[in-house]
């Protein structure tokens, strides 16, 4: 039995199998992604969606859905589901599906009377190219597959429309044909490993809807293409494979290919295992090596902080050095490109926040915990002097340190800290002035800079930057400090008295401003007002700004958006927080509370964490439907766990 199986009660019933999701990437941007029934739910669907450089900065649905039609003795049976106007499924290709399961690839198991047949997906590694594999396990009877192809050749931003500029015309290729619908798009080739014939009678199917895209205040109705239909005799034990992709390939290669990339898949076998295979969906490779991780899916780009907490828990603490140092690179080249004040090459978005460079700092220091802090400090020192060097010399554009050593921004105007939502243009969570997590992570970032230098034997420096450390950290005390826990920010004679996760840094960090007796203090309240099984409540019930549910319209969800709703990347700085405290005493209380993000495994995103859940129960999930920075950060505390 597989970790992540699906089985018929489930899978025919669509309340329950409609609101789960499955995502593969290619690791250079492209990804596949509907619902376990193939029916798509969003805009962002699509078996083929990815970047189009050429055509602009966006990634493109091209092909948004592939129907199945079992055809013998002159009955179809059509495996296709979509919503239509009105909430009606057409065809209803569900009450066929046995079987759903997600060991190493994703798999359907259909029955259609005396006919079982298995549907694997892949995606290409570094191509934009969807690879989909039928096997026929059971047919006694002479079988026909009609295979038809829905085209959408726009932006996920984006919904097309039935109209006379789509070129639906098409060519042919290699046991396929490749269509090109608007000028500046490349052409899709749509091709098979085994010859078929394809009748061209192109058709909009309209009013197809996607309810996610309702719910969220989006328009969701659209017209996709169906230019015609494949099709080709099918006998027992047969193995066909679909492929579409913007170059032409060789269907005579195409089993090949699919061993190949099969070869490269890892078992999801425990909780472990399948998040580390999320992990590895977040890299972004382009052409010229430049690497990145991704914020997350289906609509996150390259961000400098999601990236940096990300980084630690997608890269050597699941053994991908590899793509440690292939990040780091392309980090180190746009640090520096940022310091010097010229950015208009870099591609990580978010840079300049406030915070982003504190927390490269910090990542950087959990490379040092799993490797040596020797080897660490002759790569990094030198850049992390650099940029505390930045910092202390007033040239960050979103950083001013005061007299008193503590870091302070404007979040008035525009956002300043992760909880960046907006409502016309001003911020929602308007943190400003001293901010408590940008805080504690300058003192961190102190101390580790000394660390680093002490280890390479250069004492002044050391000294230079634990003089300034002390100096931080009173000043943390003095003013975050108010007996029971730490104000989320001081501006002026302001002291933000609301319970939010953010103080939890200041206790989980390496280097904790606080004594231990203040840090059990901040982690009772934290643990108290704010703990649910899925992470931290962005803001404490007892607060009269609580808004627990994140739903509605773009502008309420926004509102909602930190106030109440839960983020699960907070847990990793919650368990490091409480083992800090309680020790080894601690352990069993955090593996309890693991068990929660297990059971996320199978619900919105298979196989992976989402970027949110609702902040009252059941704690229903959110957002990016696979999010970079939750899925590192459980990573990063069953790795913890085996350090206690």
């Amino acid at each position: 039995m597989s970790y992540l199986n699906f089985d018929k009660s489930l899978l025919v019933n669509l309340n329950k199998s409609l609101p789960k999701e499955m995502l593969r990437t290619n690791r250079a941007g492209a990804f596949n992604s509907t619902t376990i029934i193939d029916c798509n739910t969003r805009k962002y669907h699509g078996q083929l969606v990815t970047p189009l450089p050429d055509l602009d900065n966006s990634n493109h649905v091209l092909l948004s859905s592939l129907d199945e039609t079992v055809i013998q003795h002159g009955a179809e049976f059509n495996l296709g589901v979509h919503n239509y106007e009105g909430n009606n499924f057409s065809p209803s290709g569900h009450k066929y599906i046995r079987q759903f399961d997600c060991d190493v690839i994703s798999r359907t198991i259909y029955r259609v009377g005396g006919v079982i047949l298995s549907k694997e997906r892949m995606l290409v590694s570094f191509e934009p190219r969807v690879l989909i594999k039928y096997t026929l396990i059971e047919a006694h009877s002479p079988t026909t597959l009609r295979f038809k192809p829905f085209l959408a050749f726009r932006s996920v931003n984006e919904l097309t429309h039935e109209n006379s500029i789509a070129d639906t015309s098409y060519q042919k290729s290699s046991q396929g044909i490749n269509m090109c619908l608007y000028k500046g798009y490349p052409s899709l080739y749509m091709q098979f490993s085994k010859a078929n014939i394809y009748t061209h009678n192109p058709q909009w199917y309209k009013n197809i809807e996607y309810y996610k895209e309702q719910e969220r205040g989006y328009e969701y109705r659209e017209d996709l293409l169906v230019p015609g239909s494949f099709e080709m005799p099918m006998k027992q034990g047969d193995v066909l494979i679909f492929s579409a992709g913007i170059l032409e390939t060789q269907p005579r290669k195409l089993l090949k290919l699919w061993e190949n990339e099969l070869q490269l898949r890892q078992p999801r076998l425990d909780m472990f295992s399948t998040l580390k295979n999320s992990a590895q969906q977040f890299y972004k490779r382009l052409p010229d090596e430049r690497t990145y991780l991704l914020a997350g899916y289906p609509w996150f780009k390259a961000r400098a902080r999601d990236q940096f907490i990300a980084l630690p828990g997608c890269t050597f603490l699941i053994d991908r050095h590899d793509y440690f140092e292939l990040i780091i690179k392309t980090t180190l080249d746009e640090i520096n490109s940022f310091l010097k004040g010229k950015t208009e090459n870099n591609k990580l978005q978010e840079l300049d926040a406030p915070d982003a460079l504190l927390w490269f700092i910090w990542a950087i220091q959990q490379y040092a915990a799993a490797s040596s802090i020797e080897n660490v400090a002759t790569r990094f020192a030198g850049i992390i002097s650099e940029i505390i060097a930045y910092i202390r010399k007033q040239n960050h554009p979103k950083l001013i340190l005061h007299n008193n050593d503590l870091l302070f921004v404007d979040g008035k105007q525009k956002p300043a800290t992760w909880m960046n939502a907006v409502e016309n243009g001003y911020p929602i969570t308007p943190r400003t002035g001293y901010v408590v997590e940008i805080n504690a992570l300058w003192y961190n970032a102190l101390k580790f800079a000394a660390e680093l230098n002490r280890s390479i034997k250069n004492e002044h420096a050391a000294d230079l930057f634990d003089y300034q450390a002390e100096m931080t950290r009173e000043a943390f005390v003095q003013t975050f400090w108010n007996g029971t826990y730490l104000y989320d920010f001081v501006d002026g004679g302001y002291n933000n008295l609301e319970v939010r996760p953010n103080m939890i840094y200041a206790v989980s960090l390496h280097y904790s401003p606080l004594d231990k007796k203040q840090q059990k203090s901040v982690l009772d309240i934290v643990t108290k007002e704010l703990l649910t099984p899925k992470g931290l409540r962005s803001l404490s019930p007892k607060s009269g700004s609580y808004r627990p549910n994140y739903v509605g319209g773009m502008l309420e969800r926004n509102r909602n958006y930190h106030n109440g709703p839960v983020w699960a990347f907070t847990f990793g700085a919650f368990a490091c927080a409480y083992l800090r405290v309680y020790k080894q005493s601690g352990k069993s209380f955090i593996e309890r509370m693991l068990l929660g993000f297990e059971a996320e495994l199978t619900e919105l995103c298979i196989g992976s964490l989402p970027e949110l859940f609702d902040g009252n129960p059941p704690f229903k999930g959110h957002g990016g439907m696979s999010f970079a920075m939750s899925v590192a950060e459980i990573l990063r505390v069953l790795n913890v766990l085996k350090e206690v």
